[in-house]
Parts: structure tokens; sequence; C-alpha cells
């Protein structure tokens, strides 16, 4: 008796708990619709320029956000693209080869790396600047590429965690059946063990790219600015949305200016709501793939 009754309040408690947070998103986002919901439209996004001309690169958009949605997306597919495979291999290594007090030295540090205030990161990616910037000098200075590596130093711990975990999660005998048949390491790991817990790598990976996509302290100081324009080359100044966001509601000079600042939050949630999205269609389709 007395265990049912444990169990019915974990069950209702963790019921609470779900319908609690679900509540607070909605709030959320039902206010964010009530306060910048009027300012979505054609005129957020390409400001006085034509659309047509604004796409295609006939005129530059100066009081719209485009240059901020395409610098914010550039920005995450290169943080991406470069923590994931770096974490990957970096999860592979903990998992599959390291031990003893390598392990754990590397595992602290993994910990250290993931519990980093993002300011420090910015910090160290601004420091990387000055440096480069003192041996090229007029070369290279603040730049997306810049804020990519930063930004990706400060998503790799979840791509490294969420791998190493979904590869020592998989039961000995699925890991012991390709060595049993003369398989090495190495092709148990490429061919048995990653198709294996890809959907749970892509689960990290999900996670990193909203990690990406919301950060400000990073991208302050290594690159971005209010109004750099469209991204042109790796190597030049860039706007992002969350930058846009901080610098309209600390700085905005009246209500209309603020909703603006609501509506681009909202274009935010949007571009990461794509993104979510594309990277669960993409699992699907590697599950799909898997099955067949």
């Amino acid at each position: 008796m007395m265990r049912k009754s444990y169990e019915r309040f974990i069950v209702l408690f963790s019921w609470g708990s779900f319908l609690f947070l679900s509540a607070i998103l909605l709030f959320i986002f039902i206010y964010l619709v009530m306060r910048g919901g009027g300012t979505i439209g054609s005129r957020l996004v390409f400001g006085d320029v034509s659309p047509l001309d604004a796409l295609l690169l006939r005129q530059r958009v100066f009081d719209g956000l485009l240059p901020a949605i395409v610098g914010t997306f550039v920005l995450v597919v290169l943080a991406v693209g470069i923590a994931l495979p770096v974490g990957l291999a970096a999860g592979i290594y903990m998992a599959e080869y390291a031990s003893g007090w390598i392990k754990k030295i590397l595992s602290a540090l993994f910990d250290v790396l993931a519990g980093l205030p993002s300011i420090v990161i910015g910090l160290a990616g601004f420091s990387l600047t000055l440096f480069l910037h003192k041996i090229l000098p007029n070369r290279i200075g603040p730049c997306l590429l810049i804020s990519a590596l930063a930004l990706s130093f400060l998503i790799m711990p979840y791509v490294v965690r969420s791998t190493q975990m979904a590869l020592e999660s998989i039961p000995l005998a699925l890991r012991h059946t390709a060595p049993a048949m003369g398989a090495t390491r190495l092709q148990n790991i490429l061919y048995v063990l990653l198709p294996n817990c890809l959907p749970d790598i892509l689960g990290g990976a999900i996670l990193a790219i909203g990690r990406a996509a919301e950060d400000t302290a990073v991208i302050m100081l290594t690159g971005v600015v209010a109004s750099a324009g469209l991204p042109r080359s790796l190597f030049e100044q860039f706007e992002a949305l969350p930058f846009y966001i901080y610098y309209i509601s600390s700085q905005y000079a009246n209500p209309e200016e603020l909703q603006m600042g609501f509506g681009a939050a909202l274009l935010l949630l949007v571009l990461c709501g794509i993104l979510f999205v594309f990277a669960f269609l993409m699992e699907q389709l590697i599950q799909r793939r898997m099955l067949r």
C-alpha cells in the first residue's frame, strides 16, 4: 500500500511538473505574441526595401532584420559544424579508448568547460582576436569566424557528453558481437556502435543548436555589431538576432523600437524551431535508413 502511494505521488508530481513548465512556456510565447506580434511582417524583416530586391541583393537592408536572421543562421551552422565532428571524436575517445586517470582528468575538464559562463568563453575569443590581430595586423579582427569558433567551444561539451553516454549505454551483447566475428575496434565503432546510437547523438546536437542560437555574450565580444549588413565573408563582422534583442531592450528610444525587439524575439523562436525541425527530420531519416 505504501509503495503504491509512493508511485502515485511520483506520477502526479511528474505530470504536475510537466504541466507547470508547459504553462510557463505557453505564457512566455503568448506574451511575446501580444507584445511583438503586431510587428511581424515584411517591414520587420526587409524594412523599406522591396523583399525581392533584398533577396536578390540589389539593395542593402538597413532598417530590417534580414541581415540579423541570415547572420544568426550562418553563425549557428558554422558553430555546430565545427563542434560536431570534434565533439563526436572526443566522445568516441572518452567512451571507447580513454581509461584510468586520463579519463578522469578529461571528464573533469569537459565538466569545467560545460560549466563555464559564456562571458568567459567570449573573453577567451576576444583574447584570441587580439592575438591574431597582433600577428596579422589589419587582416583579422572581430569577425564571424572567431565568433563561430568561440561558440563551438561553448556547445562542444554537450556533443561530447551525449556521444559518450550514448556509446556507453549500448548493451554488452551488441558491443561484443562484431569483435567476436573478427571485426577490429575501429570497425566495431564505425559500423555497429555509432549507427545504433546515432539518434541519441543527434539529440545532443539539437541541444547544441538551441544553445548556439540564443547566446549573446560570446558573440558580443568576438564580432557581432548592430549594423553590418549581410555577412559577405567569414572575416567580417556580422549581425545576429540575440544581440539585436539585447541592444534594443537596453537602448530603445521609443515604444515602437521595443516592440520591434519583441518581434525579433519571435523571429528567433521561429528560426530555432526551423533548425530543430530540420535536425529532427535528419534524425528520422537516419533511423529509417538504419531499419532498412
